[in-house]
């Protein structure tokens, strides 16, 4: 933990004036000093200049301060694009795109061209950082999913060897949601399904899994502040949460049943989101903590 005194300077020089409160700050500061935080974006945060610039401070801050980022990159919408411009329509089975052989070729070149951009951007910041991809520090070992997916992947293994030793460096990791099969086979993965075995693997204090909405909304279409791991479920059995938020609280469930301490859905179309959520009383989404029981006292508890 560095100094008070030189702490307290480091924040004035870094933090943004439409950030959290410098007292906020200071209170939780300490609580998350060398703790290693897993950051998936993806979505419109990285084709839109001003949202990846926002993201790109956030980070550089977290790291300034002492805190410990990773960051787990998308493509989808990137992916899209491409897909669009060479007139190749995509088919999607719950939620996930099914690849062939020319789409992951097309994957590939699209998550190499993001993951090279926010390197670059972190580090005409004063940053070091690396990047993780199938062909440069490959981390993820991975299985094909189903074959009606075609070339989508699960992660089965995660090399965090690497990502501890690049931590000890003071990189920044940049991992690609990319996987390789005994064979070579390169697979797509889905982004928060990357994040999350990477943050189980880690035992990371934290999972940011930033989207294009809020958070979670109830059927009121009111922000869920927080969510207990043993409501998640119950949440997507009556239908309050649906579509595409559920492989996403499922990664969270997961990653919380496996040691990570707290699970964050976060609106990445909010400048500093990432800092309000670690900074502030009231956080910037929806937090999922994992709820214990215990049985003898008959009392639960969250951790």
């Amino acid at each position: 933990m560095q100094p008070a005194e030189n702490l307290e300077s480091k924040i004035k020089e870094l933090w943004p004036e439409d950030g959290p409160s410098s007292l906020e700050v200071e209170k939780y500061i300490k609580k998350y000093s060398k703790e290693k935080i897993v950051i998936k974006c993806g979505g419109k945060v990285l084709l839109d200049q001003s949202l990846l610039n926002n993201l790109i401070e956030d980070i550089v801050i977290l790291k300034k301060l002492g805190l410990t980022p990773i960051v787990v990159h998308g493509g989808g919408l990137g992916i899209k694009r491409k897909l669009d411009e060479q007139n190749i329509k995509s088919k999607f089975i719950m939620g996930l795109r099914v690849t062939d052989e020319k789409m992951i070729n097309i994957v590939e070149s699209v998550m190499t061209k993001f993951n090279k951009e926010i390197v670059d951007a972190l580090e005409k910041k004063g940053c070091i950082a690396k990047s993780i991809t199938i062909r440069e520090n490959n981390i993820i070992y991975a299985e094909q999913k189903n074959k009606e997916l075609g070339y989508v992947g699960k992660p089965v293994k995660i090399n965090d060897k690497l990502i501890k030793d690049l931590i000890k460096e003071n990189f920044i990791p940049v991992v690609s949601p990319m996987g390789l099969d005994k064979n070579k086979q390169a697979y797509n993965i889905n982004a928060d399904t990357a994040a999350g075995a990477l943050a189980r693997s880690i035992k990371s204090r934290r999972l940011m899994l930033m989207t294009d909405v809020e958070g979670v909304y109830d059927k009121n279409k009111k922000l869920i502040s927080e969510i207990k791991s043993d409501e998640a479920e119950k949440l997507i059995y009556d239908e309050t949460i649906s579509e595409g938020m559920i492989p996403k609280i499922r990664t969270c469930i997961k990653a919380l049943n496996d040691g990570v301490r707290g699970v964050v859905i976060i609106d990445g179309r909010r400048p500093h989101s990432i800092l309000f959520e670690l900074f502030s009383d009231k956080g910037a989404g929806t937090l999922l903590r994992k709820w214990k029981f215990l049985n003898l006292l008959n009392i639960g508890y969250l951790i």
